[in-house]
């Protein structure tokens, strides 16, 4: 972790966001004392620990009701906000759920919010915001995840809504994110080139159409528009934190050169975007 802290401070970064979970920020491994280390660490590269990213799924294992899995996630994410004040950072990232088979999808839509709310409640005593990510299936488009913030009905639970989902979904950027700015608080930014895929059916001596694939690509060459995604957040009122992340397969491949070019030209874009303003 201090390896990670220090590499985002030498290529300028801000702040960064901590992934709760192995080999970064696992609650097994990461005590008060451990903790405390790590907070001046970042403080003293200036650093800002910006958010802690879980990773849930309260619709997870429903085949198996006997279990409390949704109990033992929403413990999971107090945990996670423990950790979020003692590094000094008031936001926990959180998943919403992924559409299961073995219940009703408006049951599960209900899980989710009693969960979301739950974690604000408990998280709230500790300073600390749940953001929800338009990530899994259960509310990914900005419409229902709209709602699912106003049905959890918690001041301290906003959205952290990305670029990406919506622009894969086909929905006018422009106009999501003029809905979502005022209950956003966080947004991760990641571009992509969409790849067309297709199958040959030798009998029809033709192709079927198959739903495409995508490649990241460095930040201002993929078919999302950050510069307007990012104004009109802005002009709604969002003034969170910017991240970028690289979390799947690389146009240039996963070599430290590479991760390292497509981290340059991120801050570039945003420092661009700052000097423009």
């Amino acid at each position: 972790m201090e390896q990670f802290l220090d590499k985002a401070a030498d290529l300028g970064f801000d702040g960064v966001m901590l992934m709760a979970k192995r080999p970064h920020l696992s609650v097994l491994d990461w005590p008060p004392a451990a903790r405390a280390h790590l907070r001046s660490h970042a403080e003293k590269l200036g650093l800002r620990v910006a958010c802690i990213a879980g990773y849930t799924n309260f619709t997870a294992d429903l085949e198996h009701r006997d279990i409390p899995n949704r109990e033992f996630q929403i413990r999971h994410v107090i945990e996670l906000a423990e950790m979020a004040r003692d590094l000094g950072c008031g936001l926990v990232r959180a998943f919403t759920g992924y559409e299961h088979p073995s219940a009703m999808l408006d049951a599960q839509s209900k899980m989710v919010v009693e969960s979301l709310r739950e974690c604000a409640e408990r998280s709230a005593e500790l300073g600390v915001t749940i953001g929800v990510q338009n990530h899994h299936d259960i509310a990914c488009d900005f419409e229902s995840l709209y709602e699912l913030i106003r049905e959890v009905n918690a001041p301290n639970c906003r959205a952290m809504f990305d670029a990406w989902a919506p622009a894969l979904q086909g929905v006018d950027l422009e106009s999501a994110a003029a809905k979502m700015a005022e209950i956003t608080v966080y947004t991760t930014t990641a571009n992509y080139a969409v790849r067309p895929r297709f199958r040959y059916h030798p009998t029809l001596v033709n192709y079927e159409k198959l739903l495409p694939t995508v490649q990241a690509v460095p930040v201002d060459e993929g078919f999302i528009d950050y510069r307007s995604f990012l104004a009109q957040l802005e002009k709604g009122g969002f003034h969170g934190p910017v991240a970028y992340e690289m979390c799947s397969p690389l146009r240039g491949g996963g070599g430290i050169e590479n991760l390292d070019l497509y981290a340059r030209k991120f801050l570039s874009f945003m420092r661009a975007r700052q000097a423009v303003e």
